[in-house]
């Protein structure tokens, strides 16, 4: 649970995607929690109504694929956005040898090309708005290489350069982009690897705090980057991977 004021947010609408399940949920709550309205955009219905039936009146539910004209359209029509997470996002593990066009394609249209088109149909909102955040989710996979990982690190290493570029782009709009690095995370779509004991044993012994990020440690460090306590912060990674990259 946030520890942050429950007015830091208060009076800015948030658009999280990907927010039916895992850290994409947390940060929602957490961004309702701390006085937002907050439009949460998922595929699937039913994770949408349980977290409506969770936050209340504060949040609004878009059931839309977030690569789909229609969503990218209703984003533009928005009279005024002040913070943006894009957090939808997948992964395709295996060698390089043994991955398909169709995985390649996958992970670019989610990973790279989605935030990217949404962050372009929410900018119009943000101007109207006088400025605004954004966040991408990351992952300490953009900063180093992996074993199985290749499609995955390349998109999260696409996506910082994306969030640099971004920043200095857009910094004359008083919109500031930054990204959130998360380590691994429990969460329904890591669960099965970190099932694996050998794969678990890796995982935690490239942690030096031998700990993984929980989700709402996640949701605390899109909070801080969404609200006014990281008013001249863009450009910038902030890292939530228990020292994995500092080695």
């Amino acid at each position: 649970m946030t520890g942050f004021s429950p007015d830091l947010l208060g009076q800015r609408q948030i658009l999280v995607t990907g927010a039916g399940k895992g850290i994409g949920r947390a940060c929602a709550i957490a961004a309702v929690h701390c006085g937002a309205r907050v439009i949460a955009v998922a595929r699937t219905e039913s994770d949408l109504y349980s977290l409506a039936n969770e936050c209340g009146e504060r949040l609004e539910s878009w059931v839309m694929d977030v690569n789909s004209e229609a969503f990218l359209q209703r984003l533009t029509e928005l009279d005024h956005l002040h913070g943006l997470l894009n957090n939808a996002g997948t992964n395709r593990v295996g060698l390089m040898t043994e991955q398909s066009n169709e995985d390649l394609d996958n992970v670019i249209n989610l990973n790279i090309r989605s935030p990217w088109r949404v962050s372009r149909a929410a900018i119009p909102a943000m101007r109207r708005a006088g400025g605004g955040s954004i966040v991408h989710m990351s992952s300490q996979m953009g900063h180093v290489g992996s074993p199985g990982r290749t499609l995955y690190c390349m998109s999260k290493h696409a996506i910082e350069g994306l969030s640099k570029a971004m920043a200095v782009e857009l910094a004359p709009d008083r919109i500031r982009v930054n990204t959130v690095a998360p380590t691994f995370v429990r969460t329904p779509l890591t669960e099965p690897m970190l099932a694996k004991p050998e794969f678990a044993e890796f995982v935690m012994g490239m942690i030096p705090m031998k700990q993984l990020a929980s989700q709402d440690d996640v949701a605390n460090a899109c909070i801080f980057l969404l609200s006014k306590l990281s008013a001249t912060t863009t450009g910038s990674c902030l890292k939530v991977d228990g020292g994995w990259t500092a080695q």
